[in-house]
């Protein structure tokens, strides 16, 4: 797919260069970074980039697609015929290790450098907004119990739309912000990350108004494990920040890493017997097939963190003007439930809904995504493209 992009995009007269590709195709900050991964191999765009791509292009998804799939075939043809002689099958084995090996090392690199943005971001929405909202919240006394939906009066089966997951968790913050104002445990005065990672868990594993956990309405798209895999972050209190970030690795490039060790020894060796060039070989293919492999995956988690933040950056921004807007038009402490008046009180609950939204965004299962079997990534991608779709028009058409 790279190769074929790439091509399309010198073929144009004048050729884009990769920066203006990214900027047609609507990439946000470091598009051109983006594209040149693509090009490269390294990540293949999701449904949603690959249209804006084509587009750019003068071209359609299907067609980039068939392009992509014919060059595959073509190539994996090459591959399959072996040199003859012993030394031309030393010297393209040695050649694909090299390739295979600097693939991993770039998965490692670029899962950092997006989980570390991703970080970056989220923190900052979340000191910026959520706390402020919560700390404000927290101020009112009297607030109502959280309402129950039509949908939530009936019992729930299989997986739940995402509107009525975000529903979900917005109640499930709002009975923690109750609970704080009460005396609970709660609140911000808990402190920062501590803070966050109560109320996270209120809105992921509290339980609805009926009595079922939130945590079972959330399906694959609505998790908080999210960080924890990319080594705790500072979403989860007491994370290990991304100093833990290789446990996310671990299952994308474990086996072909053990491969790519054990078939060091023969590398670096200036001579191979027939014998040790077939094991070099065969190893070399391990590690190949199980990149390719996790491939999906890893192309579906990094679409996920190259997409959320620029949602958690709007909420930084502009949520943060519009909550400080609200706290202006608030009456002084003490203050209750009735003394907000009737649009103060619909802001309130339109908070709510943000907060709720930015808690789905930042904690998808982006995990999930690299264990996942290839036959059920088709329906993990579509749900967590629903809750990045839906969590980003509902936050731009409140604030």
């Amino acid at each position: 797919m790279g190769l074929v992009i790439r091509e399309h995009r010198q073929a144009l007269s004048p050729p884009l260069t990769q920066e203006e590709l990214a900027r047609k195709a609507e990439y946000g900050r470091g598009g051109a970074v983006s594209v040149s991964r693509i090009e490269r191999g390294l990540i293949s765009p999701g449904e949603h980039r690959l249209a804006a791509i084509a587009l750019a292009l003068g071209l359609t998804s299907e067609q980039l697609r068939q392009e992509a799939g014919d060059r595959t075939r073509s190539l994996a043809r090459e591959r399959g015929r072996r040199p003859v002689k012993l030394r031309d099958q030393v010297a393209e084995t040695k050649r694909r290790h090299a390739e295979i090996s600097e693939k991993a090392a770039q998965r490692s690199k670029i899962t950092q450098e997006l989980a570390e943005a991703f970080n970056d971001v989220h923190d900052v929405a979340r000191d910026k907004f959520f706390l402020r909202f919560v700390e404000l919240a927290e101020s009112i006394g009297g607030a109502p119990e959280p309402m129950r939906s039509q949908e939530e009066q009936t019992e729930s089966t299989g997986e739940v739309p995402t509107a009525r997951r975000i529903e979900a968790m917005s109640a499930g913050i709002a009975n923690a912000i109750r609970g704080a104002a009460a005396g609970g445990v709660a609140g911000v005065a808990a402190g920062g990350a501590a803070a966050y990672g109560a109320f996270t868990a209120a809105a992921l594993f509290g339980t609805a108004s009926t009595g079922a956990a939130i945590s079972t309405l959330s399906g694959v798209a609505a998790t908080n494990a999210t960080l924890a895999l990319l080594g705790g972050g500072t979403l989860a209190a007491g994370g290990a920040g991304m100093a833990g970030g290789a446990l996310l690795l671990t299952g994308m490039v474990a086996a072909p890493a053990a491969a790519l060790a054990a078939a060091g020894f023969y590398v670096l060796k200036k001579r191979r017997t027939k014998a040790e060039e077939e094991r070099l070989r065969t190893e070399v293919e391990d590690a190949e097939a199980a990149l390719d492999q996790s491939q999906q995956g890893f192309n579906s988690m990094a679409d996920v963190l190259s997409r959320a933040p620029e949602t958690m950056e709007y909420v930084s921004v502009h949520g943060t003007h519009a909550l400080e807007k609200w706290r202006a038009s608030l009456p002084p402490e003490p203050r209750d439930w009735a003394s907000l008046g009737q649009e103060g009180q619909e802001r309130y609950q339109e908070f709510l809904t943000v907060a709720a939204c930015l808690l789905a965004v930042s904690s998808i299962n982006v995990g999930a995504l690299l264990t996942a079997e290839p036959d059920s990534l088709p329906e993990m991608n579509k749900a967590i493209d629903e809750t990045l779709r839906y969590a980003d028009k509902t936050i731009r058409s409140i604030v």
